[in-house]
């Protein structure tokens, strides 16, 4: 794990990305009123499409670290 590694780098961000719109999103749900039932649905495909790139981008990490590449 290297901070200085910009593919690390954009893991970590993609990682954030999906905690904002995750508590974006539950902050919402607890206040309820007109923001959470106009954007509840949009936020949940947001958060699960930021969370499949960052998933994906995960996995592609640790697979290019196992194989030695820097």
């Amino acid at each position: 794990m290297d901070f200085r590694d910009p593919f690390f780098l954009l893991l970590v961000f993609a990682v954030l990305v999906v905690a904002a719109i995750l508590l974006v999103g539950i902050g919402s749900f607890g206040r309820g009123g007109e923001f959470n039932r106009r954007h509840a649905n949009r936020l949940m495909r947001w958060r699960i499409y930021a969370q499949g790139v960052a998933v994906a981008l995960i996995v592609l990490y640790v697979w290019l670290r196992s194989r030695g590449a820097t």
